[in-house]
């Protein structure tokens, strides 16, 4: 492999020639060969961001020079449109504060720069990664800041309309079959009637409801904590520059960012990614309900409710010809599990760091950028290969419908509770229909019975509109 030497402030080191990464970069690499999981290229994206303007406001601050910004910049979008994302190779386990992440976007975007400008790599001149990259910032600020960028933009770009999608067609079913009555059921167990419109619309709500803890979460994640340099202080940072940085940001991203009110808070502590978090938790709850009750109604089909037909992707059995197995409930229930995991990696984290400054950021955001993900493509999926093409069994629901016990509910106005619980009872111990049953101990004529035991009559004024 063809090398050249880098140098930092512990030497020279050699870096594979087609690298444009520096020393720093590959001591991380040597250190911390640990697992398989890398920082995310949101977060490499979000750090371009932020080097590109941090370099226009150094540039309006009369920090930078012209030309060296105008590189720098170049050089970011490079980076922030994907060109460079081999040269990011970094662990997530590593320096708790991301400094070997800062340095690695320093020194990529630092000889980049310098190739743009017709010089080799690795000479530093005449951009420096240190000097005039990471000018009036610090690690310490501007990787928080990287995480803030990050979440926020995956969030907006990526999360939210996800939701919004399944959240839709959820509703869509739930108003097409707003009028097919079927039984209900509490503990498992039969109850009385509802609509299958009733029962999805409770899940349009859920979802509604994920949608607006998501969205309430946002704006303390636009508060970045860029300014504060290295304990908060902003030592190193000329006046201004954290409020019009935010403002670049803001500009180049197309999203409310500001500069966080206290920077002390912004860099030892991550509140508003734990709020972010807790709310794509509570998603997770409403899609793991979803993906539960779907597969039970789904269950069968000759053995089970069998009351939804979900649809039939592929074969689910290596050895029972024919089976088919709900597997994007299967997936988006698994999809649950690991975002509440990641809610405690993310809390127990954001919980921990001494003083100035928390030191588990790469795992926080590595946790939460996860969870964004995962949540994003698990609503996709389940939307378009189960919601969409998903079948009601009308004729199953009615059968179920009409053996159920529960029915004899409407008559506690009529008999009272005792002698409509005594008939439910002699129905179910015999074998019968609560009709006969009724009519065996005397307690209703036939007539009456049939005015107070009618299912449509049971389910209240409620129901999501065709």
């Amino acid at each position: 492999m063809n090398t050249r030497t880098e140098t930092d402030s512990m030497g020279g080191i050699e870096v594979p020639a087609d690298r444009y990464w520096g020393a720093q970069t590959q001591r991380s690499l040597h250190n911390f060969a640990i697992g398989e999981e890398r920082i995310p290229l949101a977060v490499v994206h979000a750090l371009a961001l932020i080097k590109k303007a941090a370099a226009r406001t150094n540039l309006q601050l009369g920090n930078l020079d012209a030309p060296l910004a105008e590189l720098i910049s170049q050089a970011a979008d490079e980076v922030m449109t994907g060109q460079l994302d081999e040269h990011f190779p970094l662990s997530v386990w590593q320096t708790g504060s991301g400094t070997q992440s800062n340095m690695n976007i320093n020194e990529v975007l630092a000889n980049r720069a310098n190739e743009l400008a017709g010089q080799p790599r690795g000479g530093k001149t005449p951009v420096h990664p240190n000097d005039h990259v990471n000018r009036s910032q610090s690690s310490n600020d501007t990787f928080p800041s990287a995480m803030h960028v990050a979440a926020a933009t995956q969030v907006r770009q990526q999360l939210l309309p996800a939701v919004q999608a399944l959240r839709d067609s959820l509703d869509e079913q739930a108003r097409r079959h707003a009028d097919l009555i079927k039984i209900g059921r509490t503990h498992l167990m039969d109850a009385t009637p509802v609509t299958f419109g009733q029962e999805l619309s409770a899940f349009v709500v859920q979802l509604d409801m994920g949608i607006r803890a998501v969205e309430q979460a946002l704006p303390e994640v636009y508060a970045l904590a860029q300014g504060g340099t290295a304990v908060g202080t902003g030592l190193n940072a000329p006046s201004g520059f954290a409020g019009m940085l935010a403002a670049e940001v803001a500009s180049l991203s197309g999203l409310p960012f500001t500069s966080a009110a206290n920077k002390f808070a912004a860099l030892s502590g991550h509140e508003p990614l734990v709020q972010l978090h807790g709310a794509c938790k509570q998603l997770a709850v409403t899609l793991m309900k979803l993906a539960n009750d779907l597969r039970l109604l789904g269950s069968g089909p000759r053995a089970g409710l069998a009351e939804v037909r979900l649809p039939a992707n592929e074969p689910g059995s290596s050895i029972m010809p024919g089976k088919v197995n709900p597997t994007q409930c299967e997936a988006l229930s698994m999809i649950a599990c690991q975002v509440m995991g990641n809610d405690v990696t993310l809390g127990m984290a954001a919980s921990y760091g001494q003083l100035q400054l928390n030191v588990f950021k790469p795992v926080i955001i590595h946790a939460l950028l996860q969870s964004v993900r995962l949540l994003t493509d698990g609503c996709d999926s389940f939307r378009e290969h189960c919601v969409e093409g998903m079948q009601p069994d009308a004729e199953r629901m009615r059968e179920h419908l009409d053996n159920s016990l529960m029915l004899v509910t409407a008559l506690n106005p009529v008999i009272g509770y005792d002698k409509a619980a005594e008939i439910a009872k002699k129905a179910y111990a015999e074998g019968t229909s609560l009709r006969q049953a009724a009519l065996a101990l005397g307690y209703l004529d036939e007539q009456a019975f049939d005015q107070a035991v009618q299912p449509q009559a049971m389910l209240g004024d409620w129901a999501p509109k065709a």
